[in-house]
C-alpha cells in the first residue's frame, strides 16, 4: 500500500469521533472463569472524518482529498487532536518527555515512542509520523541540536545522532506526532440537502500499521 505524506486537514479532524482500539480475545471456562488473551501488541486508532464538516466548502474538501487519496489506496496522515504530542495537553513539548533508549556507546539510531502508564504497567506506543521541526532530543539532560547533533526522519520516526550516545546515557525527546491512517472505506454518499440540515456523511478512517 502507497502512502501519502500529507496530513488531512486539521481543521476537519478537530472535533471528530475517535480512538485506540484493542483487540481481546475471551474464553469463559465451565467453571465460570474467563481466560483473556490479545493478539495485538499495538492498540489501532479508528476515527469518523465526517463529524468535522461543518460547511460545504469542507464537504468538498473532503472530497476532493478522498479523490486524491484513491479511496482506501493511499494512507495519509491525521492529526489526532486528542492526543498528539509527547507532553500532557497542558504543557508545550519538552525534550525530555520521553525516554526513547539508553546509549551503549554503539548504537546511534533510537526510534520515537510514547509511554502511557497508569499505576504499576505502561504501554510503549511507536511513534512512527512525527510532525517535521517538533523533534527535541536530549542525552542525559543536555539538549541536543537538529542538524549538528542529530538528524530526524520524519517519514519513519528514527532519531539519528552523528555521534553514538555514551554507555547508560539516558536518551529523551519530545515532539508532536500524526497518526499513520487510511479511509476505511472506497465510497462516500451525501446529500446536499441533507448535509445543510446537519446529517453529516460518516466516513471511517482506521490506522495502518508501518
Amino acid at each position: 500500500m502507497g502512502f501519502h505524506e500529507v496530513r488531512f486537514p486539521a481543521n476537519l479532524s478537530f472535533g471528530s469521533v475517535g480512538g485506540p482500539e484493542r483487540r481481546t480475545e475471551i474464553v469463559t471456562l465451565v467453571n465460570g472463569f474467563e481466560e483473556r488473551n490479545s493478539p495485538w501488541a499495538d492498540s489501532r486508532r479508528r476515527y469518523d472524518a465526517g463529524v468535522g464538516l461543518r460547511s460545504l466548502d469542507d464537504l468538498q474538501a473532503l472530497i476532493a482529498f478522498f479523490e486524491a487519496r484513491r479511496g482506501q489506496l493511499h494512507g495519509f496522515r491525521w492529526k489526532d487532536w486528542a492526543d498528539f504530542k509527547s507532553s500532557p495537553a497542558s504543557r508545550p513539548v519538552g525534550y525530555e518527555d520521553q525516554v526513547i533508549g539508553v546509549g551503549d556507546a554503539h548504537r546511534t539510531a533510537f526510534r520515537l515512542s510514547k509511554t502511557y502508564r497508569s499505576g504499576g504497567w505502561s504501554y510503549d506506543r511507536p511513534v512512527v509520523k512525527p510532525v517535521a521541526g517538533s523533534v527535541l532530543v536530549g542525552i542525559e539532560g543536555v539538549p541536543k541540536v537538529l542538524g549538528a547533533d542529530f538528524g530526524v526522519d520524519a517519514t519513519t520516526g528514527t532519531v539519528t545522532f552523528a555521534d553514538p550516545p555514551p554507555r547508560g546515557a539516558q536518551v529523551t525527546a519530545g515532539f508532536e506526532f500524526d497518526v499513520p491512517v487510511r479511509f476505511d472505506t472506497d465510497r462516500i454518499q451525501v446529500s446536499v440537502a441533507s448535509f445543510q440540515a446537519g446529517d453529516v456523511p460518516v466516513v471511517p478512517v482506521i490506522e495502518v500499521r508501518q
